[in-house]
């Protein structure tokens, strides 16, 4: 059953929302012909120039299915089998991906709480006593979200802090990109500014949450790690037989900004919405909106009223605090709308 039978507009994700009409475009350009399987196709071969022009040269993309798998073939590159990721105790790994990391991985991780979803240089620091030490797993990695789970955006000058940090430490720096972005629209600089330039070994390109249909790229900056990728892709099941039409949506993404424009007005219809409620009684932003998401509390009867209509999650129900996500085709009505049901809500 579609989500418009029976709700006016999903707040929930970014994930409920339909494809781009110009990657549709793309897919069905795509569809025309044979080709070959595995990646030797010709949009594959565009998409790996193009990563290279986004990049750098060194730069070396690997298409693949999911955001999840993206982050798994990633970090594989990096890892051995005493290693250890460092990370927010947010981050997407450690939360939303059912241990994917210990399990898939055979690895630890060593999670640091933090106000907003950010590390910092001193919380790496905090966590390399065990170097050398046999009987501690070894800090290997440090894994960050851009966007966070909390809608905030590591600057170029944090990501490099953070690279100069790892690097110091004999650790790699990996980025979770399923929403970079938003990261890039927000900071109002190139994609290249918050990876190659800011000192990133491996991160993922996430295309899904920008208006793609199930397209998520791994992209490799460290030279010496790329030759790993084509047989962690395949065991971890995310070599797609048929990648032409998982390499063509992200070439159309990449193709003049059109990631740019979607997260853009992604991101706008986040603040349109986090300014419409902010002054309200009863309500109260509790992060910095610096993406698509508004987290905000509400008194639950509101909550439970408001999921009567509009699909959201809540984020911790001890303080009430929601989650709403927005989309490249959110529209200002369908959040104004919002905004007075919410309103609405409120005084009764």
């Amino acid at each position: 059953m579609l989500i418009d039978s029976l709700y006016p507009k999903s707040f929930a994700s970014d994930n409920h929302a339909g494809v781009h009409p110009a990657i549709l475009a793309a897919i069905s350009t795509a569809n025309e012909g044979d080709a070959p399987a595995y990646g030797g196709d010709s949009c594959t071969a565009a998409f790996e120039r193009r990563i290279k022009d986004e990049f750098g040269d060194h730069a070396e993309g690997f298409p693949v299915l999911n955001g999840a798998g993206a982050n798994m073939v990633g970090l594989a590159l990096m890892l051995g089998r005493y290693d250890a990721i460092i990370c927010a105790d947010t981050a997407h790994i450690a939360t939303h991906e059912a241990g994917a990391a210990e399990r898939l991985l055979g690895v630890k991780l060593i999670t640091v709480p933090t106000p907003d979803g950010k590390l910092t240089p001193q919380d790496i620091s905090s966590r390399l006593g065990g170097l050398g030490i046999p009987h501690e797993s070894q800090p290997r990695v440090v894994s960050i979200s851009q966007v966070t789970e909390l809608g905030t955006c590591y600057s170029p000058d944090e990501i490099a802090a953070l690279a100069e940090a790892a690097h110091d430490a004999g650790l790699f720096l990996h980025v979770d990109g399923a929403r970079l972005a938003n990261a890039a629209a927000f900071l109002g600089c190139s994609l290249r500014a918050i990876t190659t330039d800011a000192g990133v070994d491996v991160f993922s390109f996430g295309g899904t949450k920008n208006g793609a249909l199930a397209a998520e790229a791994v992209v490799v900056l460290e030279p010496s790690l790329s030759q790993g990728v084509p047989f962690l892709r395949r065991q971890s099941l995310q070599l797609a037989s048929k990648m032409r039409f998982i390499s063509a949506q992200l070439s159309a993404l990449l193709t003049d900004e059109l990631w740019r424009a979607n997260a853009a007005r992604a991101n706008a219809m986040a603040q349109r919405l986090a300014q419409g409620v902010a002054a309200l009684p009863g309500v109260e932003i509790t992060y910095a909106v610096e993406s698509n998401a508004v987290f905000a509390a509400l008194p639950e009867k509101v909550t439970t009223a408001l999921q009567e209509r509009y699909l959201f999650h809540v984020w911790d129900e001890r303080s009430g605090v929601v989650r709403w996500m927005t989309a490249f085709d959110t529209t200002p009505d369908q959040v104004d709308d919002f905004i007075e049901d919410i309103k609405s809500h409120l005084s009764v």
